[in-house]
């Protein structure tokens, strides 16, 4: 495996400013954008290729309804975990948030409830109430792991039929042991009902420390995926829904429309990236690692009081700011004051106040420059510094 230059260092910053993305169109100019998971990277080459091959061809029609894109996933399965996945117990889905919408609707009566370990993603809470059920959560442990006996006691007291799962997790970076995981699923089969795991982060686990596929450990339950965060393919959509062995039936038994709202161009990005993508990954995992301890020592020298919890995966940092006394919503303090987008942490349910979810996917100037923003407050200066990215033109 050859190894690629450090992603996040190759792009300047009027590079980064011409994109068009909601990252860059949500704030101003003056506001470095830390927020939303996407990268500061360019395409794996071989996406570039498989992407710039079909438009010349002109291959912008409909998704093939061959199986290709969940043969691409399972040689990736293959090949990183030693997973073998059943093909033909898959469904296409727009995204990852469309399978896993689909798999509530498929799996709960409305008004039912949902068990979600939080702080987690706010997505999980958007679509399990616009599907008409009930969010319950079920706190993590003091150590941001998964609590199997407060999942238990969710389930027992609400009658949930679903336990939704993020894997690796989001916000905390945290890639669930496979006992935890075990006894996930252990709870929910003693109590009647399916895990629904979303583990669309899987390929962001660095090397020395091991992801565990969900359904490696159980044929019960479902796992919803895509490359679109590993690979920072947000916009060229596709998703792949995956059952275990005993939950075949409730795939195979999906509306139609659930295959349908991939793009042929999202397909083909993701496989070239599943099947071509694995130096761009190495290269992106080894740059999110430097960033992370880079992230630390800045923290450590500007903002002491703010504790990074140290993702164990993911480019997605977890910092507890109560500390800080900015109140439940740090990153509102951090935007005004400082220029600076991060998550919301009240967002991510329970457990959320008084933190901010930083994207690390950034250059070590950009990281630079916004803990130097949000400390500037706590030195007494008047104002931030202003402008935009390092190296971009001062912005009044």
């Amino acid at each position: 495996m050859t190894l690629l230059p450090e992603p996040f260092e190759e792009l300047s910053a009027d590079q980064l400013r011409a994109r068009t993305s909601i990252k860059w169109r949500m704030h101003g100019p003056d506001v470095l954008p830390l927020w939303v998971a996407e990268m500061d990277a360019m395409p794996a080459p071989s996406i570039v290729e498989a992407v710039t091959a079909a438009m010349r061809a002109g291959d912008t029609g409909y998704p093939s309804i061959q199986p290709t894109y969940a043969e691409s996933f399972a040689r990736l399965a293959r090949r990183r975990w030693g997973w073998e996945l059943d093909v033909a117990a898959t469904s296409m889905a727009a995204d990852v948030l469309t399978g896993m919408r689909a798999m509530l609707l498929a799996l709960t009566e409305p008004g039912g409830a949902v068990v979600i370990p939080s702080p987690v993603y706010p997505p999980f809470f958007m679509i399990t109430e616009e599907s008409g059920r009930r969010v319950v959560p079920a706190a993590l442990t003091a150590e941001h792991r998964l609590d199997p006996a407060a999942i238990d006691r969710a389930l027992a007291e609400t009658g949930a039929r679903v336990v939704m799962l993020c894997s690796p997790h989001n916000p905390t970076g945290t890639v669930h042991t496979a006992d935890d995981l075990t006894a996930v699923a252990a709870v929910a089969e003693a109590r009647g009902a399916s895990v629904v795991v979303d583990e669309i982060h899987a390929p962001l686990v660095p090397d020395g420390v091991a992801f565990t596929p969900y359904l490696s450990l159980t044929e019960r339950g479902f796992v919803v995926t895509s490359a679109s965060k590993a690979y920072n393919l947000a916009g060229l959509k596709a998703g792949v829904i995956i059952a275990g062995a005993e939950s075949a039936a409730t795939v195979a038994a999906l509306p139609e429309s659930v295959h349908y709202g991939a793009s042929l161009i999202g397909c083909i990005a993701h496989e070239a990236a599943w099947d071509g993508g694995d130096d761009w990954l190495a290269a992106v995992n080894a740059n999110i690692r430097s960033n992370v301890a880079f992230l630390a020592d800045l923290l450590a020298a500007q903002l002491p009081a703010a504790r990074l919890l140290v993702p164990e995966s993911t480019y997605l940092a977890w910092i507890d700011c109560r500390e800080l006394g900015l109140g439940d919503d740090p990153a509102a303090v951090f935007l005004e004051t400082g220029r600076v987008a991060l998550n919301s942490g009240p967002t991510f349910g329970d457990g959320g106040d008084g933190h901010v979810r930083i994207n690390l996917a950034a250059s070590r100037a950009t990281l630079t420059e916004a803990v130097a923003r949000g400390a500037a407050r706590f030195r007494g200066d008047r104002t931030p510094r202003a402008g935009g990215l390092p190296g971009s033109a001062s912005v009044p």
